[in-house]
């Protein structure tokens, strides 16, 4: 990436801005020794400004980059000293959001051990089996989660008594002469079978953050509601942003529409890091903070049909979506203005991401066709893992790009458009038939709050879709009007066979809906 770039975007953003210089050396040493890990990050953040509030806790209130960081090493001082975490072992952590899970993911990466980040919405076989996959030495629960937690076969700590641990240490251990920061696994979102451990990258230098936050305008300083759950990769990069700005991070442990547009005039939020269907809910509950913030940042499944616009009409024009996978990191990004354009679009590349749209034989497809997105960045995920030692598999392509597993196309303005997964496109008698066209079609019904399309089994056709619809309180809708309403708008097999009426959409903990137990409905 090129320097001049990475220079200007760091001063616009207020990261070259003048300071102490004992602290400011301080912290471009720190990032030389610990480079940009959440260890290193933390570290740097608190050599710079050790008494700003790193995190506002719905529970413990407000903890600065100094505490912070102090409870953070007195942890992996207990976890190494105690529980046997040393480079490369695998500590599992299931929680909710809050200031715990920041400490216990940054004690692990002190250690060098590396830290797998566990849906907090899996059921105990599941957990046995990630447990089981993983290696994992050590598992770090909520309290809430000791029924579950129960089942995976190794040592377990609750909150409770990680917090005695770190009221009980002392700040001094081994953890200063690790020479291998620990890694971040994050499990994919398993909506096609078992989740699988994805390593994630340490940033090689400045050229991720500047890729973001040229794009995505965050500033030094910003105090950030991170609502996206910190287990997943957008909660994740959220952290990560955030340390590295050297933010105010609130959290609060479950989403609540309300809470969440009272916590940003409470907090003063400018930021807020948010899954679609959280927007989705805020803009149901008529949930408006008097002062919203200046940034509402989005990524995790698609924008579902209209809702883009329906929010910035109440929120301000602040919403940017991120298209990206645990894989891929990023691909896109659509800024306030591209979703004005069009609410359908999923942006266009930050500086430093390159994005191909290839056929089944691997060459370019002419702009405004179908094929397979390929992406290329600094972030691309390192292997999936199953146990230690696991290497990384060999690249996708020659040139460096990974498959997304998403088909998309751009338009003659360079904006990228994803149309659906690859394994999702349904072949109905000879036609390829893309079910979210579909989706967003049904979702402008009045009537409809929720809406899923499927590829079902059809002696006829091979296969044909079926819809899945969840209607708000007191609407009523019949299959064949809604059969009626697709024809008259899609082709003759876009229409679905089947219409099913719903209570709820089946949902991961970042709102991807899960098809295979759509089928099970």
């Amino acid at each position: 990436m090129d320097l001049l770039f990475i220079v200007r975007t760091l001063a616009r953003r207020g990261l070259l801005s003048p300071g102490n210089p004992t602290r400011v050396a301080d912290q471009l040493n720190t990032l030389r020794r610990w480079g940009f890990t959440l260890a290193g990050e933390l570290r740097a953040a608190e050599a710079r400004d050790p008494h700003r509030t790193a995190v506002v806790d719905e529970q413990r209130g407000a903890i600065t980059y100094r505490q912070l960081l102090h409870r953070a090493q007195r942890l992996a001082v207990a976890l190494g000293g105690t529980r046997g975490v040393a480079p490369g072992v695998r500590v599992g952590l299931m929680c909710r959001n809050h200031v715990g899970l920041i400490e216990a993911m940054v004690a692990c990466s002190l250690l060098g051990a590396d830290a797998v980040l566990v849906n907090t919405a899996l059921s105990a076989p599941q957990l046995t089996a990630v447990a089981e996959q993983q290696q994992l030495r050590l598992l770090l629960h909520d309290r809430e989660f000791a029924p579950i937690a129960a089942a995976a076969p190794c040592e377990r700590l609750d909150e409770s008594r990680i917090d005695a641990l770190i009221t009980e240490t002392p700040p001094q251990g081994r953890w200063s002469d690790v020479s291998r920061a620990g890694r971040t696994i994050v499990l994919t979102s398993g909506t096609t079978g078992a989740p699988k451990g994805a390593r994630r990258p340490t940033p090689p230098g400045f050229g991720p953050l500047v890729s973001i936050i040229d794009r995505i305008p965050l500033k030094v300083g910003e105090r950030i509601l991170i609502s996206a759950p910190l287990f997943h990769t957008w909660g994740y990069a959220a952290l990560q942003l955030s340390l590295a700005m050297r933010a105010t991070v609130v959290l609060q442990r479950r989403f609540d529409p309300v809470a969440t547009a009272h916590a940003v005039d409470v907090h003063g939020c400018t930021a807020l890091f948010a899954v679609p269907v959280m927007l989705q809910r805020l803009v149901e509950a008529g949930a408006v903070p008097a002062t919203p913030p200046r940034i509402v940042a989005v990524s995790g499944s698609a924008l579902p049909g209209g809702l883009a616009a329906r929010f910035m009409d109440t929120w301000g024009d602040s919403l940017y979506n991120l298209y990206g996978s645990t894989e891929a990191s990023w691909a896109s990004i659509a800024t306030p203005a591209d979703l004005r354009l069009d609410p359908g679009t999923a942006g266009r590349p930050p500086h430093g991401t390159r994005i191909a749209i290839l056929d089944p034989t691997g060459l370019p497809v002419p702009r405004g066709r179908i094929g397979e997105i390929h992406v290329g960045n600094e972030m691309l995920f390192e292997g999936y893992t199953r146990g230690p030692g696991v290497p990384p598999p060999p690249g996708d392509r020659p040139d460096g790009m990974l498959a997304t597993g998403d088909l998309g196309h751009l338009d003659a303005e360079g904006l990228l458009y994803v149309d659906g997964r690859a394994d999702d496109m349904v072949v109905s008698g000879g036609e390829n038939v893309f079910p979210r066209p579909v989706e967003e079609l049904l979702t402008q019904l009045p009537q409809v709050r929720e809406a899923a399309v499927i590829g079902v089994p059809d002696p006829e056709y091979g296969q044909r879709l079926a819809a899945y619809l969840v209607l708000h309180p007191g609407q009523h809708l019949d299959s064949t009007e809604v059969r009626e309403y697709v024809r008259h708008y899609l082709a003759r097999f876009s229409v679905p066979r089947d219409v099913h009426f719903v209570p709820e959409l089946p949902r991961t903990a970042t709102g991807k809906v899960i098809p295979r137990l759509l089928r099970m409905m």
